[in-house]
C-alpha cells in the first residue's frame, strides 16, 4: 500500500487562512473599534467584533481560494497553494468559507438588530470580489470597498447607527485598500495578462499603476485627516498621520525605483497601519483610563 504523500505547507489551516496577513487590516478596525467607543468598549462588544472581523476575513478568504482554484493552479506564485496543490479540498474551502460566515451572522446577531440586518450584505461583498477579476478592471477598486466597509461597520456593530462623518473615513480606507491591492496585483501583471483577468495594472500597466497608489495613499490620508478633525481628535492623531505619511512616501519611491518586487511594500502596510492604532490610542488616551466594562 502507497503511503499519503505528506501535506504541503499550504494543508496546514494557519497557512490556508493565511492567519499573517490580519495584520493588514485589523489595526484599522481596532482603531475604528476605540473611535466608535469613544474610548474602550465593553469587553463583550469587543471580543463580538473582533470575531466578526476575523469570521469575515476568513469566509472572504476562503471562498476566494474555493473560487480561483483553477486560476491559482495556471499562476506559478501561486499553484502551490492548498487546493491547487491537492493538499485541501474545494469542499474543505467552500465548508470553512460557510462557516466564518455563519459565525459573523451570529457574532452580528448578538451585537445590535442593525449589525445582524447589515451582515448578509457584508458577506455579498466580500464573496463578490472572487468573481469581479474576471469582468472588470476594476476588481482592485472592488476589494478596497471590501476594505472600507470597516469603519462603518465597527461603527453600526459599536453604536447600531452609522454617523455621516464616518463616510470620510470610509472613502479613505476605500481609497488606501484600493492603494494596497493595486500594489498586490502588480507582482501578478504578467501572469494576469496570460490568464486573461482585469487589473488596474493591466489595463493601465504598471508605471500608471505605481503613480495611482500614490495618489490613493495621499488622498487616503488626506481624507483620515479630515475625519480627525472632523471628530475632533487631539494632535497625537495628526502626528501620526504625518507619521503615515513619511512612511507611505518611503514605500512609494521604493515602489517607483523597483515596481516589481512588490513584497516589500505589502509588507510596510502592516506598520502604516499600525501608525494609525497608535495615533488613535494616544489621541483618546485620557479616555483610556483602567476601567473595564463587561
Amino acid at each position: 500500500m502507497t503511503a499519503p504523500a505528506p501535506a504541503t505547507a499550504g494543508g496546514n489551516l494557519g497557512r490556508f487562512l493565511e492567519i499573517q496577513n490580519l495584520g493588514l487590516n485589523l489595526p484599522f478596525a481596532l482603531a475604528f473599534l476605540l473611535l466608535a467607543a469613544d474610548g474602550w468598549p465593553s469587553v463583550r462588544t469587543f471580543l463580538l467584533v473582533v470575531v466578526a472581523f476575523v469570521a469575515a476575513r476568513n469566509a472572504g478568504h476562503s471562498f476566494n481560494r474555493w473560487a480561483d482554484r483553477a486560476l491559482d493552479a495556471q499562476n506559478p506564485r501561486t499553484r502551490g497553494r492548498a487546493l491547487p496543490s491537492g493538499a485541501r479540498s474545494p469542499a474543505f474551502a467552500i465548508g470553512l468559507a460557510g462557516a466564518n460566515g455563519a459565525i459573523l451572522v451570529a457574532a452580528a446577531y448578538f451585537l445590535n438588530p442593525l449589525a445582524f440586518v447589515l451582515a448578509p450584505v457584508a458577506l455579498a461583498i466580500v464573496f463578490g470580489y472572487s468573481y469581479t477579476k474576471r469582468v472588470s478592471t476594476f476588481t482592485t477598486a472592488f476589494l478596497g470597498v471590501v476594505e472600507a466597509i470597516t469603519p462603518a461597520a465597527v461603527f453600526i456593530a459599536v453604536r447600531g447607527a452609522l454617523p455621516p462623518v464616518v463616510g470620510l473615513a470610509v472613502v479613505a480606507l476605500l481609497a488606501w485598500g484600493t492603494a494596497f491591492e493595486t500594489v498586490h496585483s502588480l507582482g501578478d501583471l504578467d501572469s494576469d495578462r496570460a490568464l486573461g483577468l482585469f487589473s488596474i495594472p493591466v489595463r493601465f500597466g504598471r508605471t500608471a499603476s505605481v503613480r495611482l497608489v500614490a495618489a490613493l495613499h495621499a488622498t487616503a490620508l488626506g481624507l483620515l485627516a479630515l475625519f480627525g478633525a472632523a471628530v475632533g481628535l487631539p494632535l497625537p492623531y495628526f502626528v501620526a498621520i504625518a507619521a503615515m505619511a513619511v512612511l507611505a512616501a518611503y514605500v512609494d519611491r521604493g515602489l517607483v525605483q523597483r515596481p516589481t518586487e512588490t513584497r516589500v511594500p505589502f509588507r510596510w502596510h502592516f506598520a502604516l497601519g499600525a501608525l494609525y492604532l497608535a495615533g488613535v490610542a494616544l489621541a483618546l488616551l485620557p479616555r483610556l483610563g483602567p476601567t473595564v466594562h463587561l
